[in-house]
């Protein structure tokens, strides 16, 4: 039995240690407040992994740590590289390889399908924090200090994931309302599975030859938010989705009163526009094929509905 340190309770570290754990390893997920899965692989630990010393001390022993946490969007800035530096520091003290859950961000806009080659030309300020973030631990894995590599994915479908389809669309669609969403409808977008990310970041994390590059985790073919809306609705045995494009200026409005609508201006070329993942690397590397989307958003539909439940 092996030890795993997760840092982050969310769809993606709650995902990946219950598939460790499930594996007959232990695993030390921390959060700042210690929940998390009951598993009795699983031990929670309230702590802040900003620190860098009490990082380092809970990944002692371990042999991979994991950064599955993220800040508010409005805090990027300020909070992950000082985030970013605590992980490499703990990597180094414990010698545990650091994997760490990325995006695609630091890729800004593009015209073709993304691939790991591509460059990371950041047209936004959360692009270049994210373009930061791996240019740093890129440069301690060249020096020796530490092991690590980057599994990134698109956006979010599965149990509590945070995306512009889960927040906008998906919860009006089961509803039966009328959803509004800043898109171009019909654009092909790539939806990723939260547990297809868990999978990308346990194999990466223990295969040496996978470390000191970044992964796309293995996704299915790009759907746009119509078609997707369309399908969840059939899934569901909903109304027929109703789905209408938010004019740019709406946004800007509620940006002055909410900061994440206010967040999300700047990322709005990944959905005006194609954007497409092409995960064969990492199929090809791991043998991991993409859950298909319809299982996907099954799982989406059934978390969505327990949410609004409570």
């Amino acid at each position: 039995m092996s030890v795993h340190v997760i840092a982050g309770a969310g769809p993606i570290g709650t995902a990946t240690a219950r598939l460790l754990a499930d594996r007959g390893e232990h695993v030390r997920l921390l959060t700042r407040s210690g929940r998390g899965p009951d598993h009795k692989g699983i031990e929670r630990i309230a702590t802040d992994a900003a620190d860098p010393a009490t990082l380092a001390r809970h990944a002692e022993g371990a042999v991979a740590l994991y950064c599955c946490v993220g800040p508010a969007y409005h805090r990027w800035r300020a909070e992950w590289p000082p985030l970013g530096a605590a992980f490499i520091h703990a990597a180094e003290a414990s010698g545990a390889v650091l994997v760490t859950t990325g995006n695609l961000y630091g890729y800004g806009k593009v015209d073709a399908p993304m691939t790991e080659q591509t460059p990371l030309r950041p047209n936004s300020v959360k692009g270049e924090v994210r373009a930061e973030l791996w240019a740093d631990a890129l440069a301690a894995h060249k020096a020796g200090r530490i092991r690590t590599a980057e599994v990134r994915g698109s956006d979010y479908l599965g149990a509590g994931a945070v995306s512009p389809f889960t927040v906008m669309v998906l919860p009006k669609v089961l509803a039966g309302r009328r959803a509004s969403v800043p898109a171009d409808l019909d654009a092909p977008h790539s939806w990723t599975y939260t547990g297809d990310v868990a999978r990308t970041l346990v194999a990466v994390a223990a295969d040496e030859n996978a470390w000191g590059r970044p992964w796309h985790v293995p996704t299915a073919p790009a759907l746009s938010i119509r078609a997707l809306a369309t399908r969840a609705a059939e899934l569901a045995g909903a109304p027929p989705a109703r789905v209408t494009a938010m004019p740019a200026f709406a946004l800007r409005v509620a940006g002055l009163f909410n900061p994440a609508a206010r967040e999300m201006i700047e990322m709005q070329y990944q959905l005006r526009r194609p954007f497409i993942l092409d995960s064969s690397a990492a199929t090809t590397a791991f043998g991991i094929d993409p859950t298909p989307t319809d299982e996907a958003l099954r799982a989406t539909i059934q978390s969505s509905r327990a949410r609004t439940a409570r």
